[in-house]
């Protein structure tokens, strides 16, 4: 099939919920991605932040082969599987958490640890939840509620009660909110959708404060800022201040859906049997890729960081070359962000014509998120597109 046939299948069945590009990917190699009519695009996407490994990795091959020579996708949780446990084991030994619950997505992962943080609450009179302005926590009820952006809440009110939204990165506006009947504040330590906004340090470590004085739960979402993204294997281990609870997903499956909960000291035992469940947690095919994930991050991590770096650098060097048209640069390791003053949207089909695959976040940011094996010259292929592409740039 050609990318038009693709498309006008898709259109004719879909709901109309997505605004697609109209590209159809067909299979990929490395960094590159090639489409229905043979198009190749240099891919700093992946997948929104999901194909940490590019494509066509030998090890992801090979664990996806040996399961279904072995005949066995899923088990359910009746039964136990062996590389779901293993996959929990590495987890915990990577954060230094106590516990793991499997599901299948970052918002089924939110949607757990709002339970955990309710029922935990519940015991000691706390239903309130503080979450943040600009943040992103997924598309089901609970996790949208989280969500403090109000384009996400239309036409769905009432959303779930005692959720509350301070300021990112501004601790006033916590100890504003903050007493005895918060249950949790939910926090990503580097905002996604709203901007490629890291956290303050000083702000991280207020919140790990209040939490503590106020015996509320700590919820840090990595769901894209995790697992190696920005150079470490968690994200808050940039800062130094753990959370009671982290949720992950995005890069974790290795291209198949896999999310995950992980309970530190104060969350650990909250949940008894029947509390919750994921008929397809720890599906057995995506836990053997998650275990390929996670044994490559020690290798991979320090080049992140420093690849990471480079990519900053060059971005920053763009702001300069372009202050009419690009107003600053942030992010960690391979999760940044370009502040544009000019449209986004043009600039993210602008740079699929010549060949480059970005996308956005927030109204303003033109968001860079490759596979964790982006080399050096592919960074520089990329920022030379988006150089040409802003040079060219018609207001």
């Amino acid at each position: 099939m050609t990318n038009s046939e693709v498309v006008s299948l898709a259109k004719k069945n879909y709901m109309n919920n997505y605004a697609q590009a109209p590209v159809a990917i067909k299979s990929g190699r490395g960094m590159i991605l090639t489409d229905e009519d043979g198009k190749e695009y240099l891919d700093f996407v992946s997948g929104i932040a999901v194909n940490a490994l590019g494509y066509a990795d030998e090890d992801i091959r090979k664990a996806l082969l040996e399961v279904l020579d072995e005949g066995v996708l899923h088990t359910s949780n009746l039964y136990y599987n062996r590389r779901a446990a293993e996959a929990a084991a590495k987890l915990n030994e990577l954060a230094g958490s106590r516990q793991v619950f499997f599901c299948n997505s970052g918002a089924e992962a939110n949607e757990a640890a709002l339970k955990m943080a309710r029922k935990r609450g519940s015991a000691k009179g706390k239903s309130r939840i503080i979450s943040f302005r600009d943040s992103f926590h997924g598309r089901t009820y609970g996790a949208v509620t989280l969500t403090g952006q109000d384009k996400y809440h239309k036409g769905f009110a009432p959303m779930l009660p005692d959720v509350q939204y301070a300021v990112y990165n501004d601790l006033d506006s916590v100890r504003a909110l903050m007493d005895e009947t918060v249950a949790a504040v939910f926090a990503e330590p580097v905002q996604g959708e709203g901007g490629i906004i890291p956290a303050d340090k000083s702000f991280l470590k207020g919140l790990r404060e209040l939490c503590s004085q106020y015996d509320a739960l700590l919820i840090f979402d990595e769901v894209q800022c995790g697992i190696g993204r920005t150079g470490r294997p968690f994200c808050f281990q940039h800062y130094g201040i753990a959370p009671d609870i982290l949720t992950a997903a995005k890069a974790l499956g290795g291209g198949l859906p896999m999310g995950a909960v992980l309970a530190f000291d104060r969350a650990a035992d909250i949940f008894s049997p029947g509390d919750h469940a994921a008929t397809f947690g720890g599906n057995v095919a995506a836990a053997a890729l998650a275990l390929v994930v996670l044994s490559k991050l020690d290798s991979l991590c320090p080049h992140v960081e420093t690849e990471g770096a480079f990519l900053h650098e060059r971005l920053e060097a763009l702001v300069l070359r372009h202050p009419d048209r690009a107003a600053g640069a942030r992010g960690l390791g391979f999760m940044q962000g370009l502040v544009l003053k000019v449209s986004v949207p043009a600039v993210v089909a602008a740079c699929r014509e010549k060949g480059l695959l970005v996308c956005s976040a927030g109204h303003d940011v033109l968001r860079l998120v490759p596979p964790l094996i982006a080399s050096r010259s592919d960074i520089d292929k990329a920022v030379s597109i988006i150089d040409e592409v802003l040079s060219e740039f018609k207001d």
